[in-house]
């Protein structure tokens, strides 16, 4: 028999239950209790709901109020002592690694997050230091094992992976020169014996022990510690699927193929090429491969028979009871159920699958390779062959003007006029703007009464004039803030925004939406990602009526927001029959339109948002010359077809520039902001190295956290900035858009801001 498969599974709640609920915690609404009991609500419908679906291996250990990382951390003590000796409890100390803490005489900041591999989920970076006392606090794995057997589940626990974490990590500041999260390793090592013997005692039969950094090249770094790891784990520990998602094992299969482990998980949605490697390299040993048939990053509906096929090559090679069928990766990225979706047309329904639906598929497939004789076997899989077909001939069909615009870019559409050095003078002269200019990143707090508002356009309780009088009265109090405390360039707020890529994507053609296709990206942070199904166009202006308006009610310089076609791109789900290359320059051929449209509108200045540019480079190296190719150049096709007059700007976050950095300044964006705060200012090391001859905003305090900070401390980032950065470069900024926090600390944060940039222009005269 075949065994099926699921990696991991949203754990946000089909309706949202967990954001809900974690929101009314901090608001104090609810208590730790009423908080735990809801989290328990989603967790054994999660579990019970992959069950029915037929899925033989049920994870759990999976789910998390914030960030599994996170869960990883606290389960292990690994707890800067920032956070302690406040009298806080084990959940709110939790709570402020995540996200900060500002209250009742505590004010901590938010630990740093980061892009987890090259997706769009945030983790909460681990901080090591030679002192770090890991220890079991909690066995969330048994915990969770527990729980679900009590539920009537028997599960398969979920655990992070000693190497993997550590190298996720970072050393904590004051470290000592030269210290690495990886020499830990011998004592953290007894802590997972302890938390792989309990789980063995308990009755577990398979723990899914998750190393996702077998997929990148410096995994390779690593051969020696995974060898004397798992020599030491397996004989204690129950039968270890050792599992790799999101790329290729390439090099490290010679490595991986001959650890003492039970079970080998490989992505064949990302990677099916290594399949035949991978077969060959553990065909002599006993090892149960662990296929990722069903993908766990996006939302169209498996393609059966191809599936079966590959499920088969390894039948053929290994046998049926050393094959598993399973998601590439945890359906984290996925929304939870298709069943919610009433909006979509019948057409676009039958063309995906989300979290619930690839559980069904992968138990399918199993199926089908044990040979089933079940007739609602063989119906799933004939209806699923009627489904491709429909949806491969609806791919045959395309736009013929964007595809002949595609072929006909040219080189010289990628330039801007003149070189930064001269474009400068001129655009100094048009927006007058002081030295240290401050801005934001772009939006401002989205209230209940703009959500109201939008939800009433929605259901038709309000026309669109009522809505458009509303955003303007909003767009106005937004600039006469801004005027207020002394902003120098200035933003519209995007009130009437629900989404940066979601709103651009509506007014694009070639997208289509989901009503509850959300998927979380940090914390109580979720989005719904837009889908693009057909050749992507811009039917007309999407955002000239806003920052046209916005600039008539004020006489400083307004700068227009767009978001970049990198970032829609990796920030949609994507088609899987064109080329994501092709995909992304059709959308800078939409956008280069609006850039031009917003110049000839009276906007001197534009924002290109490229926060997804760095999470989208390919895990393995070798593959990055192409992927930066093409989005780099997407980027400047969109921005370039302007004149010197006009300042383009472009925000980065969470980002490592240094491996990428050359290609941050092929961008030749007059004005690039970045994330900052939270890295302890660690990326201006980078342009230290390299030089950055272009204007730069790393951000001067972390948006992502409701914690204020003071003056001093943004004087004290601005001096630090300024111990790297020429004078006459720097441009002062938050972190990131404003989108997310309340308007009583905006403010406040933002009145610091302006008044350090002044101290600055005094002291640095």
């Amino acid at each position: 028999m075949v065994a099926s498969s699921v990696l991991g599974f949203p754990r946000i709640g089909a309706n949202r239950e967990v954001k809900k609920a974690v929101e009314a915690y901090w608001a104090g609404k609810i208590s730790a209790d009423d908080l735990t009991k809801a989290a328990a609500d989603v967790k054994k419908t999660n579990w019970t709901t992959i069950k029915a679906q037929g899925v033989d291996l049920v994870p759990s250990g999976d789910f998390s109020l914030y960030d599994h990382v996170l869960d990883h951390s606290a389960a292990f003590n690994v707890i800067p002592k920032r956070y302690t000796g406040h009298d806080l409890s084990p959940l709110d100390v939790y709570f402020a690694m995540g996200r900060g803490r500002q209250a009742a005489g505590v004010d901590v900041p938010a630990s740093e997050m980061k892009k987890w591999f090259d997706s769009n989920y945030h983790f909460v970076v681990p901080e090591f230091a030679e002192d770090t006392d890991f220890k079991l606090v909690f066995n969330k794995a048994l915990e969770e094992f527990n729980e679900a057997k009590a539920a009537g589940v028997v599960t398969r626990p979920v655990v992070l992976g000693p190497i993997s974490f550590l190298y996720l990590g970072k050393a904590a500041k004051g470290s000592s020169a030269g210290f690495q999260p990886i020499s830990l390793l011998p004592k953290l090592l007894p802590v997972y014996k302890q938390l792989l013997a309990d789980l063995k005692a308990a009755g577990v039969e398979w723990v899914q022990i998750d190393e996702p950094i077998l997929v990148l090249d410096a995994a390779q770094d690593y051969h020696t510690q995974f060898a004397s790891v798992y020599a030491e784990l397996a004989p204690i520990s129950p039968k270890i699927l050792l599992t790799s998602y999101y790329g290729r094992l390439d090099s490290n299969l010679s490595f991986v193929a001959k650890l003492p482990v039970a079970g080998l998980h490989i992505d064949l949605d990302r990677a099916p090429s290594q399949l035949d490697e991978v077969l060959a390299a553990i065909k002599p040993t006993n090892i149960v491969l662990s296929l990722g048939v069903v993908s766990g990053r996006n939302i169209w509906k498996t393609d059966l028979s191809a599936a079966i096929k590959l499920g088969q090559k390894a039948i053929d090679a290994l046998g049926a009871d050393r094959v598993i069928i399973a998601t590439s990766s945890s359906l984290l990225h996925t929304p939870v159920t298709l069943a919610a979706e009433t909006k979509l047309t019948a057409e676009q329904k039958d063309w995906f699958a989300f979290a619930t639906e690839k559980a069904k598929e992968v138990a399918t497939i199993a199926s089908v390779l044990s040979g089933s004789q079940d007739a609602k076997v063989a119906e799933a899989l004939e209806e699923n062959k009627v489904s491709i077909a429909k949806r491969r001939e609806f791919e045959r069909t395309s736009d013929d003007a964007v595809r002949k615009r595609v072929a006909a870019i040219t080189p010289d559409m990628w330039a801007r006029k003149s070189p930064f050095s001269v474009r400068r003078e001129i655009q100094q002269k048009a927006l007058n703007l002081p030295k240290f200019a401050t801005t934001t990143i772009g939006s401002f707090p989205q209230t209940k009464e703009i959500r109201t508002a939008r939800a009433k356009l929605t259901k038709g309780e309000i026309t669109e004039a009522e809505y458009d009088d509303f955003i303007k009265k909003e767009i106005e109090s937004v600039v006469r803030f801004q005027e207020k405390i002394g902003l120098d360039l200035l933003v519209h707020g995007e009130p009437e925004r629900n989404d940066m890529v979601q709103y651009f994507g509506e007014r694009l053609n070639g997208f289509v939406f989901t009503q509850n296709g959300w998927v979380q990206s940090y914390g109580s942070r979720y989005v719904r990602p837009p889908i693009i199904v057909s050749d992507v166009s811009r039917p007309g202006p999407i955002t000239i009526q806003w920052s046209s308006y916005a600039q008539s009610v004020t006489d400083k310089p307004m700068k227009g927001m767009l978001t970049g076609p990198v970032t829609i791109l990796n920030w949609s789900f994507p088609r899987a029959d064109v080329s994501r290359e092709i995909q992304c320059k059709q959308l800078s051929l939409a956008l280069r339109d609006e850039v031009v449209d917003l110049e000839k509108a009276g906007i001197k200045a534009v924002q290109v948002d490229e926060p997804a540019l760095r999470e989208g480079l390919p895990l393995r190296k070798a593959d990055w010359d192409e992927y930066l190719g093409w989005s780099v150049s997407s980027f400047k096709l969109a921005t370039a077809g302007v004149t010197d007059a006009l300042q383009t700007h472009s925000h980065f976050c969470y980002s490592d520039f240094d491996d990428i950095f050359p290609s941050i300044q092929a961008l030749d964006a007059d004005v690039i902001s970045i994330e900052a705060s939270k890295s302890d200012l660690k990326l201006l090391n980078t342009f230290k190295q390299y030089g950055y001859s272009n204007q730069i905003g790393p951000g001067v305090y972390d948006i992502h956290s409701p914690r204020v900070p003071s003056e001093e401390e943004i004087k004290e980032r601005i001096a630090a900035m300024l111990a790297t950065l020429t004078d006459d470069l720097l441009v002062i900024n938050p972190d990131c858009g404003l989108k997310t926090r309340g308007w009583k600390e905006t403010e406040a944060s933002l009145v610091n801001l302006v008044n350090a940039a002044r101290w600055a222009r005094k002291t640095y005269a």
